[in-house]
């Protein structure tokens, strides 16, 4: 079984690496900026230790004052998942990097958030509509879309 990697013993590791990037960590999560993910993501996927060598998801969450992207990060090597949080502000274009290039599997991922949420994933090569058709107006899992 995959066993949770406490978050506080993470942030400390982010903290020493990238001393601004850190929001706020718990037990449960890691909350850090988003200009920082590309580059944390990469340090959490490269360092010995730690290993996140697998995506198992990625999901975004409306709280209407700013778009929280959750991802669920696991090692397949030491048999241990994280989750880390970013956050986006602002409805008209939301904007975090993608992180396509670090793992293949986010592709579909973020094409299906910026279909349905209308968040921009910086970087991406092919970031086009996936669900709905192109042409379609809004991002109907935003609470305001109406």
């Amino acid at each position: 079984m995959t066993v949770s990697l406490p978050g506080g013993e993470v942030a400390q590791q982010i903290t020493e690496r990238f001393p601004d990037a850190l929001v706020e960590a718990s037990d449960e999560s890691i909350v850090i900026n988003g200009e920082s993910l590309l580059a944390i993501v990469a340090f959490l996927k490269e360092t010995d230790g730690l290993k996140f060598d697998y995506l198992s998801s990625i999901t975004a969450v409306d709280y209407y004052d700013y778009f929280e992207l959750v991802y669920q990060l696991t090692s397949m090597k030491y048999n241990h998942s994280l989750i880390l949080k970013t956050r986006c502000y602002g409805r008209e274009n939301p904007t975090v990097p993608s992180v396509v290039s670090l793992y293949q599997g986010a592709d579909f991922q973020e094409r299906e958030i910026y279909d349905l949420m209308g968040i921009i994933f910086e970087g991406h090569s092919n970031l086009k509509r996936i669900v709905l058709w192109e042409g379609f107006e809004g991002h109907p899992l935003r609470k305001d879309y109406l």
